[in-house]
């Protein structure tokens, strides 16, 4: 049987993490339980989502996908109505497209990109600030603001002009429960590099993997990765930590979504019309860029 996913995130943050010096496990973990604890108070705090009173009406070969901005940012709101306005999006491709994933398009470049052009990294010439907002989730037809990696933007600010939108997929709740996991992984890595520099018996442990490891026992590698991850987990669950509100849980079992995408990427709309549209251009064949193998062109207009 396949090892959970937290215990593989646990196996590498032993491996990876080396504190510099030991403190008490609250003082190392302080940080990340304020986060999550403002972020709780925070959600309390916001209301409903709104929407702007413009309808963006995208439309395809496939037929027209409706999509409605929200309020909550303004920011990417504006700034997507402004490039609509100037025609900005018209004949443009959706030059990136992954079942069960998104469809992705406003690369600047590729209105003139002859066939089998890699797209993706063509831009304008700023970017907009990440307008998080907990309301505002990747479940299935959420408008969203494609960026570059974190190692170029720590702050995850946003594309001036690179979109996409959620098709993505049903979760149980065994596989939320391992994203939750994932948003979580900082926060997992911290409290155990602080037990294997406090505890003996667990820093005994990781010497025991590591020489396990090193000597292809697998089978013995995981019975005391599983003691570790136990070690681990109780102290997890006595913490503040990132999960899932019941909204959230509700959409990803029902109608889908993606998950992995939340506090990491701007949600600023959502399609209200045309979801069987997205389907289908998500479903179209692609080389192994994810450009589709014929072009799908857009435009634009605001209702």
């Amino acid at each position: 049987m396949k090892a959970p996913v937290y215990i593989l995130l646990i196996i590498s943050a032993c491996l990876m993490i080396k504190p510099s010096a030991a403190q008490p496990l609250a003082s190392q973990t302080a940080g990340f339980y304020d986060t999550d604890r403002a972020e709780k108070q925070r959600n309390q705090q916001i209301g409903e989502p709104t929407f702007s009173k413009e309808t963006v009406v995208i439309s395809t070969e496939f037929g027209e996908i409706k999509i409605k901005l929200f309020n909550e940012t303004p920011l990417h709101r504006d700034n997507f109505l402004k490039l609509v306005k100037q025609g900005f999006y018209d004949s443009l491709l959706f030059h990136r497209v992954i079942e069960q994933f998104m469809i992705q398009g406003g690369d600047p470049y590729s209105k003139h990109a002859g066939p089998n052009v890699m797209l993706g990294d063509s831009d304008l010439h700023y970017t907009i600030p990440a307008e998080f907002n907990p309301k505002l989730f990747h479940r299935k037809g959420m408008l969203c603001a494609a960026r570059e990696s974190d190692d170029k933007n720590p702050t995850k600010a946003s594309s001036a002009c690179q979109f996409y939108i959620v098709q993505g997929r049903v979760f149980n709740d065994q596989e939320l429960k391992a994203q939750e996991y994932r948003q979580n992984k900082a926060l997992l890595a911290k409290i155990t590099a602080d037990i294997i520099l406090n505890d003996p018996a667990a820093k005994a442990l990781q010497d025991r993997i590591h020489a396990y490891e090193s000597a292809g026992n697998k089978d013995s590698m995981a019975v005391e990765t599983k003691r570790l991850d136990a070690m681990v987990k109780t102290v997890y669950e006595k913490t503040e930590h990132y999960t899932f509100t019941p909204e959230q849980v509700q959409a990803y079992k029902t109608v889908g979504g993606t998950p992995h995408l939340d506090r990491n990427y701007t949600v600023f709309g959502q399609v209200i019309e045309g979801l069987d549209v997205l389907d289908k251009i998500a479903a179209v064949a692609t080389n192994r860029q994810n450009r589709p193998l014929r072009d799908i062109r857009m435009n634009m207009r605001i209702e």
